[in-house]
């Protein structure tokens, strides 16, 4: 997450705007988790592209990040690549869809009947929006409150704020300084507010949420689920996070899933764990600090171990390598030093079928087969080995998708470049969602493991 303050001229007429609400269980938590969709409308090898292009950036953004300003929850899927939530805010509560991003922490909706969004596929008008005057709860942050540092933990937001430089600090009303936030793609800003989150078995009183007036390519809030100090598990006292994704393939269903926060310790059955590694410590690199480090090995293609270069593997002293599991991109990253060896190992075993760089051109993945005239299709196993001894064996689906009329299958992972020079900073490998389809996974926070098994999710 990045952030940076508005003109002074922006910040009043936020604030003319958010004037008239300006004011001086250990049980699990479940939530519906499903699909979101922003462009219904896009053909098959549109959507391809999209993801692809779309899962690029996310990593750009994700390896370039630099400082900036038990509960069940259904989970759905979208054909645009993510999975968002529902959540309840305000008394009386307002119900607004949530992207879950666990490569991010800050929680924010669009807010106000004045909230603009540009280059969104559906019209401002009609993006369901957060109105704080409906609300009895609702507080904007000031600066004297510890939750904006939560919102700019890279400055002082006292020393923004005049009223509080003076010896009787006592005396400050100002507000924290309004946030914006950049993502891979798009971007958003508003001002902190403190309101009542509202959960299918509790409240929670204080919850530290943006209300953004503005945003670009954003149609909605994103609630982060990352290691951050102001993420929903993190306020609501979680010690467990897991989910299990229903499988998507580029359309909307009416499926959802369960996403469940959990404050108990009670073991999970049958997972492999893999230890959640420690952050790296790196200045004006805060973001690496909101990620979900695992020590990924080796991966084997059919068996057969690709030679990866140690470097890869383990961040070093600027934050630069090793791998995250990113809930907010769809398609696995790899490194180019990563994908090009993995690519070659899936094009020297795969026999009687051939490439077919039209569609590789097309779609922005590869490497793409033809496959037409066959009605069963073998290919090699793709597996990750985790430290520890944990070992992930994906399902065909998960990284081979079928593009066209079943006559062309695809590598569903992305790379930075074709040529030119590597795009080396950043985590190496991005573990997304596309991968995680049919697995339950879990976050242990507590105590630091990342824990997953096959699942046919329902």
């Amino acid at each position: 997450m990045a952030s940076a303050f508005f003109p002074l001229l922006l910040f009043l007429s936020i604030l003319s705007l958010l004037f008239p609400f300006i004011s001086s269980s250990n049980s699990p938590t479940t939530i519906p988790l499903s699909l979101f969709n922003t462009n219904p409308n896009q053909d098959f090898y549109q959507k391809l592209t999209h993801l692809a292009s779309v899962s690029l950036a996310r990593a750009h953004h994700i390896k370039n990040s630099q400082d900036s300003s038990v509960s069940k929850i259904p989970l759905y899927p979208h054909s645009y690549g993510g999975y968002s939530i529902t959540l309840g805010f305000g008394t009386p509560p307002q119900k607004m869809s949530f992207i879950m991003d666990t490569g991010s922490s800050f929680v924010w909706f669009p807010c106000t009947k004045k909230y603009q969004c540009s280059k969104c596929p559906v019209s401002s008008q009609n993006i369901p929006t957060f109105v704080p005057k409906l609300s009895t709860s609702a507080k904007v942050v000031g600066c004297l409150n510890p939750k904006c540092s939560w919102i700019h933990p890279k400055t002082n937001p006292k020393s923004r704020c005049q009223d509080c430089q003076s010896p009787n600090t006592s005396n400050c009303k100002q507000v924290c300084p309004p946030y914006i936030i950049l993502y891979g793609a798009g971007s958003t800003g508003g001002l902190g507010i403190v309101e009542t989150l509202n959960l299918p078995n509790k409240k929670i009183p204080n919850f530290l949420v943006g209300c953004s007036l503005f945003s670009s390519q954003q149609p909605a809030g994103i609630a982060g689920f990352g290691r951050g100090i102001s993420s929903l598990p993190n306020q609501l006292g979680a010690k467990k996070l897991s989910y299990c994704l229903v499988s998507h393939r580029f359309d909307d269903t009416s499926k959802s899933s369960m996403l469940v926060l959990d404050s108990s310790n009670e073991k999970s059955a049958n997972l492999s764990y893999t230890p959640l590694l420690k952050n790296p410590v790196v200045a004006r690199r805060n973001a690496l600090l909101e990620y979900y480090y695992v020590g990924l090995r080796k991966i084997t293609v059919g068996g057969q171990k690709v030679k990866i270069p140690y470097h890869y593997l383990t961040p070093n002293s600027k934050g630069d390598g090793g791998t995250i599991v990113d809930s907010g991109t769809t398609f696995t990253f790899l490194n180019h030093g990563i994908f090009e060896p993995v690519m070659s190992a899936f094009v020297n075993q795969v026999k009687g079928f051939s490439r077919t760089e039209k569609i590789e051109k097309l779609t922005g993945l590869r490497p793409c087969f033809n496959v037409s005239g066959h009605k069963t299709v073998s290919l090699p196993e793709l597996k990750f080995h985790f430290k520890g001894g944990a070992e992930m064996a994906l399902p065909l689906a998960n990284y081979f998708s079928i593009v066209g009329e079943k006559d062309v299958i695809c590598l569903t992972m992305v790379t930075d470049r074709d040529s030119g020079s590597e795009l080396s900073t950043g985590p190496s490998i991005i573990l997304g969602n596309f991968q995680m389809q049919n697995l339950f996974v879990e976050f242990d926070l507590k105590n630091e493991k990342f824990g997953f098994r096959q699942q046919v999710c329902k």
